[in-house]
């Protein structure tokens, strides 16, 4: 009986996302679908194993197990190493690398985080849930990436920005709530070309945050309408609290008609860093299809509860910038619906 119950849990359960409720509650199997999806198979086993007389409630459990196995794996496929995938192999005519990271406010270990940018060099870095604690760890960063943006917060939405070049259009931006900024500027790949970056850090819906996934939803929406004007090679990257394979991701990478370069390289789960059996992909990196990421690298543990993202972003050859995707009617419905849900 306990073995029925538990079954039917997570039958149910991954479809919770699906009814669009915007409470954490609702969202959190989208979260957990490697490890839900790997409990279903071990269900699945041991119902196998121990239903020894099959009724014809056997039979509806196990094809109703079944039926929502094959519901979260083909949600999780296409970002696994298994997904073919052509090589992100273009002709270039530049690059720019950024090493992205929630460092964990609490965390003491700026040593570490300065080992990782030394290994990999990059021509920008993020840092996100950083205090003017860390502001002062990473000063010595500063020789080499003198040009700064820097938002030292304590409610754990402080976000840093070093870079080796000066940037243009630098912008702090508080789209929905107080205290929760992002950084939008442009970085000068060529003398005739240049890059819109957006780095992100929205609240998630969880117990001890928002509530619900309004305030989130709302900024990668209002994010997307200004990414849809722009006529420009675009990357998003940060912290954005919600999995590529949810509903709201993956309605801004269509509006937006931008690429995860994830697809068909693997999950790359950044959080939680010191749980392996907990571990969920919340940092990502979006870009527009005139752009290929080379090279892309999960880092070693600095002591925060995120590992960093390292990316070698190249810009291609004769290749036209394309930054507004086909939405329906629906679609954009639903855009503006969460926008003033958000706000």
């Amino acid at each position: 009986m306990v073995l029925y119950v538990v079954i039917l849990i997570f039958i149910v359960s991954p479809f919770f996302p699906a009814t669009e409720n915007p409470h954490w509650f609702f969202r959190t199997p989208d979260f957990i679908r490697l490890q839900s999806v790997t409990i279903q198979m071990v269900l699945l086993a041991l119902f196998l194993i121990f239903e020894n007389y099959f009724t014809l409630f056997s039979w509806i459990l196990l094809a109703a197990l079944v039926g929502s196995i094959i519901y979260q794996v083909v949600k999780v496929f296409p970002y696994s190493s298994l997904y073919p995938r052509n090589k992100p192999d273009f002709p270039s005519d530049g690059c720019v690398s950024i090493l992205a990271g929630n460092v964990l406010q609490d965390n003491t270990q700026y040593n570490l985080l300065k080992t990782e940018i030394k290994q990999y060099n990059p021509d920008l870095v993020l840092t996100m849930e950083s205090d003017i604690k860390w502001e002062e760890g990473l000063s010595e960063i500063e020789k080499v990436y003198p040009y700064t943006v820097k938002i030292p917060l304590d409610n754990y939405y402080g976000m840093h920005l070093y870079s080796k070049t000066d940037l243009i259009n630098v912008e702090v931006n508080y789209h929905v709530e107080e205290g929760v900024p992002s950084i939008f500027f442009e970085y000068p790949l060529s003398e005739n070309q240049t890059i819109f970056f957006a780095c992100l850090h929205p609240a998630p819906p969880s117990p001890t945050e928002n509530e619900t996934s309004k305030e989130r939803d709302a900024e990668l929406m209002i994010v997307g309408k200004i990414i849809r004007k722009l006529n420009k090679p675009v990357v998003i990257c940060g912290d954005m609290n919600d999995v590529v394979w949810s509903r709201t991701t993956r309605l801004f990478k269509k509006m937006t008609a931008m690429i995860d370069p994830r697809i068909g390289r693997g999950f790359f789960p950044t959080y939680h860093a010191k749980y392996r059996l907990m571990r969920f992909p919340l940092d990502h990196l979006f870009h527009t299809k005139d752009l290929f990421v080379k090279t892309m690298v999960r880092t070693k543990n600095f002591g925060s509860d995120h590992f960093a993202m390292y990316y070698e972003i190249h810009h291609k050859k004769r290749r036209k910038t394309e930054t507004k995707g086909k939405l329906n009617g629906d679609e954009e419905k639903e855009v503006e619906e969460k926008i003033e849900e958000g706000k």
